[in-house]
């Protein structure tokens, strides 16, 4: 049956379950919205491209499955790049379509003309430019099984608009199949082999493809072996926080006790990880360069095994594939049980809260919902000061819990929540942001309101760019230039919308505020006013600029 471009399109994006698109629409791809109108795919329109890639993007890692965007030519692609830099980095299956010019302007600087396999080669898993009609379900099907291989990741189909709007009789391409991975006998033997010689081994576990499954078997692994388990920067859902052999985060603010242990550690057994610059705090706690741990690295894309790292050996595998076959296999702890106890204590110590000035401290807001919120709530955050805090004082529960950006994309935390909420709606959905973090994206607003996405957001307010203003003052200690911020009225921005909120001014305000927001049946913003001296978990802006006058 002969279909225009737009259709055929849809058509394959329903045989391959896609659930929903984000958008902002275009006249470049007009055929596009016309199929997805015809194959009832829901369209979350979206109010700047980068919140609508960062919704596809937070998709994508709560599935597993890739998050689709749709974007205009020119400035409708160049908007989007951010959130397909968070997938690159955060290895999250993403596809994206970006509308093109006609094929038959190329080359003359047409309206909005830019060579997508130039723009987005160095920052995609694949980009490529649909010529041919007939060819949309052959492309289509290519690119979800690259945005879902080995280390998943982002791929960008670039659509001319009269290919899009033609009319073609093409086949539909069906799903690409693979059979479930599974660990062989001598992978397994080579990790064993390994924690045999080993007197202080620590697990690092991170990357994409864990599942609640994969979360239990990992602490049935850690449990029969007595392994110390710490995750990479911003994968704190792969283990209850509460499990004793949990250690903590390799990430930004680590605990230093715990980059003391990577530092020590005769063998890293690294589970997914690219165990990458921020766990190992710039390479000075483990040095590619030079001597250091064994390193038994498992990761699914056989190019990134050896790529930093001399792993000893290196196994091309899903990282949750080892850790089902270890998990099986009967205990045998190792001389290492104090390690792993020390470990633990030292995780505990680091998360017992240290006092903040101010009369709202971000310490007691975190503990407050850590121990409050339900354990099917999802929290979302972007980059700042303000996520230290989430990240040292909140006991994530297990896979799902946690989206956050490893790449450290501010105004990342609405829109994945706005994206997290549209998936599960009935669970909590809070976002932690920052008062910079939130002004990126914060008119994605409109968009949880026209599609229900009821989320909480949490905005910390102290008037600056925290993280910029600390190092600032660390280097140039009084000098401030670029770091403060004029901020709106957050309530009554959230109200304007239709949403709701209230101003938090003291701490004991805090749990009521939150209650309310909960029950809340809109979007609702929770403003804390905090003390411009409170700037980090261990240091207030004083005290950094000390650092910078004395050093």
């Amino acid at each position: 049956m002969a279909r225009h471009g737009g259709r055929i399109l849809a058509d394959q994006l329903a045989l391959h379950g896609v659930k929903r698109v984000f958008s902002v629409p275009g006249e470049s791809f007009l055929a596009a919205l016309d199929g997805l109108y015809d194959a009832g795919i829901p369209n979350i329109v979206c109010r700047h491209e980068g919140g609508a890639a960062m919704m596809a993007e937070a998709y994508g890692k709560m599935t597993g499955q890739p998050g689709v965007l749709f974007v205009t030519r020119g400035p409708g692609a160049t908007n989007a790049a951010s959130g397909l830099h968070v997938a690159r980095q955060d290895s999250t299956p993403m596809v994206a379509f970006v509308g093109q010019i006609a094929r038959g302007h190329r080359d003359r600087e047409a309206f909005q003309e830019v060579d997508y396999r130039r723009f987005f080669g160095p920052l995609v898993k694949w980009v490529a430019e649909v010529d041919q009609t007939d060819r949309l379900p052959e492309y289509i099907a290519r690119a979800f099984a690259v945005a879902t291989s080995g280390r998943p990741g982002p791929v960008v189909l670039a659509l001319p608009e009269d290919m899009l709007s033609a009319v073609a009789d093409a086949p539909d391409a069906p799903p690409v199949s693979a059979l479930p991975p599974e660990a062989s006998e001598a992978q397994v033997h080579a990790v064993l082999e390994a924690l045999d010689r080993a007197e202080r081994p620590l697990v690092v576990v991170g990357g994409p493809h864990w599942s609640a499954r994969s979360a239990a078997e990992l602490a049935g692994f850690a449990e029969a072996f007595d392994l110390p388990v710490a995750v990479s920067f911003r994968r704190q859902g792969y283990m209850d926080n509460r499990h004793g052999h949990y250690v903590g985060d390799l990430g930004v603010g680590m605990n230093p006790k715990l980059g003391q242990r990577l530092a020590q550690a005769d063998l890293v057994l690294a589970l997914g990880t690219r165990l990458g610059d921020t766990a190992t705090n710039g390479y000075t706690l483990l040095d590619p360069a030079g001597p250091g741990p064994r390193i038994v690295h498992v990761h699914a894309d056989a190019d990134e095994l050896g790529r930093v790292w001399r792993p000893d050996p290196g196994i091309a595998l899903p990282a949750p594939a080892m850790v089902a076959a270890l998990a099986r296999l009967p205990g045998r702890p190792g001389p290492w049980g104090e390690w792993r106890t020390q470990a633990r204590a030292e995780y505990e110590a680091w998360t017992t809260p240290r006092e903040t000035p101010g009369a709202v401290k971000m310490e007691q807001v975190i503990a407050w919902l850590s121990a409050h919120l339900p354990e099917d709530a999802i929290l979302t955050n972007g980059a700042g000061n303000y996520a230290a805090f989430l990240h040292r004082y909140f006991r994530y529960r297990g896979p799902g819990t946690q989206l956050a950006p490893t790449s450290g994309s501010m105004g990342y935390g609405f829109p994945a929540a706005v994206s997290a909420s549209l998936e599960h709606p009935g669970r909590p959905v809070i976002c932690l942001a920052g008062d910079g973090c939130f002004q990126m994206t914060l008119n994605e607003m409109s968009t949880a309101v026209q599609h229900g996405a009821n989320v909480v957001v949490i905005v910390a307010n102290n008037g600056r760019y925290g993280t910029i203003r600390m190092h600032q003052e660390k280097t140039y200690p009084g000098r401030v230039s670029g770091t403060d911020l004029a901020n709106p009225d957050y309530p009554a921005l959230a109200r304007a919308y239709g949403g709701d909120g209230v101003v938090v001014a003291d701490q004991a305000d805090f749990p009521a505020a939150v209650e309310r927001a909960l029950a809340a049946e809109c979007p609702f913003v929770i403003e804390l006013r905090l003390d411009g001296e409170a700037l980090a978990t261990g240091l207030t802006l004083s005290e950094a600029r000390a650092m910078g006058e004395g050093g």
